[in-house]
């Protein structure tokens, strides 16, 4: 990478963080009603003890949260934390994008997948539900945004690979729903094909190492939580967060993990 291309992208990754700031105050709005069905459009945010309206100055991502000590302007009731931690982990998401693509036709539809993908690990975390009123729409804007970068930029194999990945993942995932469906819902089911769009818009490799990955998350976290005694064998798990850390595995390491196994096992 030349200089001014290192500065590019630099500046690229800053703008993104930037405006995963702000995208970030809309997913704990998002997280919040969703699971509950209200709209995320309005009412205005307001305070769930004393029910004031919040203001402008009072939304401000993370810096509100700061200079208000936590509390409710009018009524001095406590602020989790978790609101600007999501805020500062999708800024952070959106600025580890923007640097691995840099300005590119396909920059928007991967920063759709990351605002999506913190919202639904978040309510599957709450809820142990991935609703379809976030992820059936997300079939349709991966095709579209992918789409459009396959048109600019000439890349309709790459395009045709991403849809087949998507059939390929949500068959595979739908059988092992039907297996065992204790351990895997249809919510998994739909966003496995989501994310195998993604990942075979970059390739099969990312496509192997995002699947695989997701199994090996879970299964290293449910281990962890059987020693430290916060579960057992029967505990259920929700699986969509794995799902999620595993495809952006794939996405920025799949290549790289896959030639190393591949030399590590002598097949390369």
């Amino acid at each position: 990478m030349t200089g001014d291309a290192h500065v590019d992208t630099m500046i690229v990754a800053g703008f993104c963080a930037f405006l995963g700031l702000f995208v970030g105050s809309f997913l704990n709005v998002v997280i919040y009603r969703v699971p509950a069905g209200e709209s995320v459009v309005s009412p205005r945010s307001k305070c769930p003890f004393c029910g004031t309206q919040l203001s402008s100055w009072d939304n401000v991502p993370v810096v509100s949260w700061l200079i208000l000590r936590a509390k409710c302007r009018t009524c001095g009731a406590h602020i989790s934390a978790r609101y600007p931690l999501i805020e500062t982990a999708t800024a952070v998401l959106f600025g580890c994008v923007g640097w691995w693509l840099g300005l590119s036709w396909d920059l928007p539809a991967f920063l759709y997948l990351a605002a999506v993908g913190l919202a639904l690990a978040m309510i599957d975390l709450d809820t142990r539900r991935l609703p379809n009123s976030i992820v059936l729409p997300s079939y349709g804007v991966a095709i579209v945004l992918l789409g459009v970068a396959a048109i600019v930029d000439q890349r309709l194999p790459d395009l045709g690979r991403a849809v087949v990945s998507g059939a390929i993942a949500f068959a595979i995932y739908f059988v092992l729903a039907l297996i065992y469906p204790a351990g895997m819902g249809f919510g998994d089911v739909k966003l496995a094909g989501v994310l195998g769009i993604y990942l075979g818009w970059v390739g099969w490799a990312s496509v192997a190492v995002g699947l695989f990955a997701a199994f090996l998350l879970g299964a290293v976290v449910g281990i962890a939580l059987m020693i430290v005694r916060r579960g057992g064998r029967k505990t259920a798990i929700p699986f969509g967060p794995f799902m999620i850390a595993g495809a952006f595995i794939g996405l920025w390491c799949g290549p790289a993990i896959l030639n190393w196994y591949a030399g590590l096992v002598g097949l390369a």
